[in-house]
């Protein structure tokens, strides 16, 4: 015979009715603040302004950590507001965001993210995809990777800037864990491995440690090969949790990749037709790509107006210009601070000066955590 179940504690059921009061009080002020940024829409239609403000919604989360007596921590601020804040903007009508799909990538992930997931998605297969739908009007911001901590650049997203109109208006940055992920638990009988060629050259020691001689294939995006390894039990994938979810797969080994802290970092790109640039936050970037004669101090000379006005420059890159001249080279630089500070202004106009090329790629705020 069965024991009988112990009485829950009184203690318990008191406090689960304080808890379920409080969330009734929340759900009141949710929607309290739901009716006020409803109103605010109306006001921005009104005057024809965008709804979405990466620098006031970087305010209002710095705003919020500043006064936060805990004990909720700082870091589960940001995440519970950006969420707070999509669910309020798609009131009037969900922010379109494009990314690199399939479902599960870690681009879908930095979308969520940044942009809470009251959104209407748009996955894309490629970046060149992403650009080309957010050039296009499909979609309202597009999400694409430009550095990881391991593998530097993402190249072809520099490229692109070269090509396209879309500009920066923000940044978010991912812990990447990367998973071996097949329909078998087992590590036998694999005879390719299928991800990103990031996330191979991400897992390169694990790879050859564990699966030395196993095929390592680049597909799209990782997600793609999260769904290749779904449909055929010889493949295996280098993807997220959220990918193995999604397309029903064992993780086989966790964490393979080679660097324990390894980051990606994403921009949100969209078209200056369509949104303005962000104003200053108060802790802002400035991305920019230019390019100089081939000359002897031609780059000491592209650096001057920064030292001169005090401009510290966070990333300097170099990426082939692919013209006649073979030496030729674009140089991508993020200078701290927003083009409405006096020295940061004097700064460009000064570099704009001494450059053959020269393009703002865009300034947004810094990755709100």
């Amino acid at each position: 015979m069965a024991d009988t179940p112990a009485p829950p504690d009184p203690g318990l059921l008191a406090l689960r009715e304080k808890i379920d009061a409080v969330d009734r009080e929340l759900l009141a002020l949710l929607n309290r603040r739901a009716t006020l940024a409803g109103e605010v829409g109306e006001i921005k239609k009104r005057e024809g302004s965008v709804v979405f403000r990466p620098e006031r919604e970087a305010q209002v989360i710095d705003g919020l950590k500043a006064c936060n007596p805990g004990p909720l921590k700082n870091d589960s601020v940001a995440p519970i507001w950006r969420e707070i804040m999509s669910a309020c903007r798609a009131l009037e009508t969900p922010t379109r965001v494009a990314y690199l799909g399939p479902a599960g990538t870690f681009s879908e992930q930095a979308a969520l993210g940044y942009f809470g997931s009251s959104i209407a998605r748009v996955d894309c297969t490629s970046i060149d995809e992403v650009f080309r739908s957010t050039t296009a009007g499909a979609a309202d911001f597009g999400v694409v990777p430009v550095e990881n901590s391991t593998e530097g650049v993402v190249a072809r997203s520099l490229d692109l800037f070269l090509t396209t109109p879309l500009f920066i208006i923000g940044e978010t940055s991912l812990f990447v864990r990367h998973n071996l992920l097949r329909r078998d638990r087992q590590l036998q009988d694999i005879e390719a491995v299928c991800a990103h060629p990031q996330a191979l050259a991400q897992c390169h020691g694990w790879l050859s440690n564990h699966l030395p001689g196993v095929e390592r294939r680049p597909v799209s995006s990782n997600a793609e090969g999260a769904r290749l390894a779904a449909a055929d039990p010889r493949l295996a994938a280098i993807a997220s949790e959220r990918a193995a979810s999604e397309w029903g797969l064992h993780i086989t080994a966790p964490a393979i990749q080679d660097d324990p802290n390894n980051r990606t970092r994403f921009v949100i790109v969209t078209h200056p037709d369509r949104h303005p640039a962000p104003r200053a936050s108060g802790h802002d970037c400035t991305s920019l790509v230019v390019s100089v004669t081939n000359r002897p101090g031609a780059v000491h000379d592209m650096l001057v107006p920064l030292k001169q006005h005090g401009v510290s420059m966070s990333r300097f890159e170099s990426r082939p210009a692919r013209t006649a001249d073979q030496w030729a080279y674009y140089f991508y630089i993020d200078l701290q601070g927003h083009p409405d500070q006096p020295a940061v202004a004097q700064a460009l106009r000064d570099l704009r000066a001494v450059c053959d090329y020269f393009k703002l790629l865009g300034t947004y705020p810094l990755d709100v955590h």
